[in-house]
This record gives structure tokens, C-alpha cells and sequence, in this order.
């Protein structure tokens, strides 16, 4: 019978804990994002600000005949995110049949542009490149603005992939892309459909920083210009995030820092990233893929989120991987 007793209370103390850790659990899953954000594979996001809802729009990451589509995922506190399903494929984009990836939206003339990479193009004799879409809402759907590529060709070596579109304070756009260890910028027009030149009467401007590998990025804090850029290689535990700071859109980058890497008790291949800055104020986060520990298919990435800081002399932080991701967050 004491036996019987004894082991009634160990049953109980171990439900007990079991509920305790179930409850602390549930609110960990309450008060934060955690990391990975949302299920699924995917890689490259670009992370907006529309309205009153964070966006993330990503790469479908899977074997490139398999990227035909873009999925988008919404938030109004970074804690819960729905889904949005193939806001575009290549259904319609008609010259786009394989490797669609590195999404950048940006809302401009009460639109939504959608810029985009397709076919993974390797010589100019190939067809494919930089496109863009166009739809009414942020979840689509999107539509081709112009019936072919926007950038069909190798400017400067670099490759037409990875568009990441920035507009200035003064309501300028700039396009930002390349591959294969170069980075281009170029001005688009109001319509977000062409170039506008530079002075010197080129539509391509090169900008490589020093290790630049692809994935570039830029904002813009306190009236100084923050570039940054994807190194190493994308299927491999060295992928990192690094970074320049100027005093123009255009440069010149000096590298200063990487910001992300891997960290061997939380995930690898930490890169191909975006930002996040809450309205008026100096809060910011980071969102960027990584590969989970134990995963070596290349293409099993999850996005996450974690928390962007400053120096006092206006230098990035390191940024720790976490698998909390970080703190409930209402745009007001």
C-alpha cells in the first residue's frame, strides 16, 4: 500500500510538471514568435510593412523545376502568420518556367510591385532574368507588369538575380541585384517599369563590395545608407550576412562586418535576409533563412526572425540565433 502511495504521488508530481511545462510552452508560443516562423521550406525573404501588417515574401525552397509559384505569409503582430498561397506563378508570367525566387514588393502609385528572379540564367543567349508584377492588394494576385523580363542580360558580370528594390526618403527607387560575385544598382522610373540613367548615361551601376557573393539589401537609419549582402556559398554552413555603411544610396560600400552567421547550437547556413523597422521608431528586426541543425538537403531552409540592434557610434550588432524569435509586436 505505501508503495501504491508513493507511486500515486510521483504520477501526480509528474503530471504536474508536465502541465507546468506544457503551460510554459504555450506561453513562450504566446509572447513569442519562435523560430522557424511558419512550417514549410523556404528561403530568401523579403519582409514589408503594409499598412498596419507585417509581409514576408519568400522563395518556395525546393529543387529549381519545383519554384514555379511564390507563397506570402502576414502578420499583425509577428507572432501569428496566415498564409497567403502562389500570390504568383508562372501561369502568368508566361516567360518564366523554373526557378522563381528572391521576392522584393514594394507599395508605389497605390500599387503593389512584385520583383522577381526566374530561370537561374546563365549566358545572355538564355532567356529570363529580373521581372516584375503587378496587383491592387499585397496578397495579389500578381500579374507581369510588361510582358517580358525587366533585366534580360549580364550587366557589369552580374547575374540578373536577386532584386531588392529600396525608395529613398525623396520618393526615388533604386533597384539593387546580382549574382555570381557582383552587385548592380540601378534608378527606376516612376512608373517601376524602366531605368532612368545616371548621369553618365548607364542604366547599371556596380557597387561590389568587397566578399559580395549576392542577396543585397539596403536600408537606411538616421540619415546613413546600410548595404547589405549574402556570402558564401548558399547550400553550404558558411552563409552569412555582411554589411557597408555610406553616406548615398550609391556608395561607395566598404565592407565593415558580418552581422549573421551560423551558430552550431541553433542553425547553419544563415543568410539571404531583410529588415524590419516598427514606424517612427528605432526598433528593428532581422528576417532570414537558416538551415535547422541535422538538415543537408540543400534546399531545407525556414525562415526566421530575430531582434536588430545598434551600436551608440551607429555600427550593427552581431545578431544572436535564437530559437525564441522575438516579442509580440502591434504596429500602431
Amino acid at each position: 500500500m505505501k508503495l501504491l502511495v508513493i507511486f500515486c504521488c510521483l504520477a501526480i508530481c509528474a503530471t504536474s510538471v508536465s502541465a507546468q511545462n506544457n503551460t510554459v510552452q504555450n506561453k513562450q508560443k504566446t509572447l513569442t514568435s519562435g523560430n522557424p516562423i511558419v512550417q514549410g521550406w523556404y528561403a530568401d525573404p523579403e519582409s514589408r510593412i503594409f499598412g498596419k501588417e507585417y509581409w514576408v515574401y519568400p522563395t518556395y525552397s525546393a529543387p529549381y523545376d519545383k519554384q514555379t509559384y511564390f507563397d506570402a505569409f502576414s502578420s499583425k503582430d509577428l507572432i501569428h502568420w496566415k498564409k497567403h498561397s502562389h500570390i504568383l506563378d508562372t501561369t502568368s508570367i508566361k516567360w518564366a518556367k523554373r526557378a522563381v525566387w528572391a521576392p522584393s514588393p514594394v507599395f508605389a502609385n497605390g500599387k503593389y510591385y512584385f520583383f522577381f528572379a526566374a530561370n537561374d540564367i546563365q549566358n545572355d543567349q538564355q532567356y529570363g532574368g529580373i521581372g516584375v508584377a503587378i496587383a491592387s492588394k499585397p496578397e495579389g494576385p500578381f500579374t507581369d507588369a510588361i510582358g517580358k523580363p525587366l533585366i534580360d542580360k549580364f550587366h557589369n558580370k552580374a547575374q540578373p538575380i536577386d532584386p531588392h528594390v529600396f525608395i529613398d526618403d525623396n520618393g526615388q527607387a533604386y533597384l539593387f541585384y546580382g549574382g555570381w560575385g557582383h552587385c548592380n544598382v540601378a534608378k527606376l522610373d516612376k512608373n517601376l517599369t524602366g531605368f532612368i540613367p545616371f548621369e553618365d548615361g548607364t542604366l547599371f551601376k556596380e557597387i561590389t563590395p568587397e566578399k559580395y557573393v549576392e542577396g543585397p539589401c539596403m536600408i537606411k537609419r538616421k540619415g546613413k545608407y546600410y548595404f547589405t549582402w549574402a556570402e558564401g556559398g548558399w547550400t553550404g554552413p558558411d552563409y552569412s550576412v555582411a554589411y557597408a555603411i555610406a553616406d548615398s544610396p550609391l556608395g561607395p560600400f566598404k565592407r565593415v562586418d558580418k552581422i549573421l552567421k551560423q551558430d552550431l547550437k541553433v542553425a547553419t547556413g544563415s543568410g539571404h535576409h531583410s529588415f524590419i523597422q516598427i514606424p517612427g521608431k528605432d526598433i528593428w528586426y532581422i528576417v532570414y533563412h537558416r538551415r535547422p541543425l541535422g538538415e543537408t538537403d540543400q534546399n531545407h531552409r525556414v525562415l526566421c526572425i530575430d531582434t536588430l540592434s545598434f551600436t551608440n557610434e551607429g555600427l550593427i550588432n552581431p545578431v544572436k540565433l535564437t530559437f525564441e524569435g522575438v516579442r509580440k509586436k502591434i504596429i500602431k
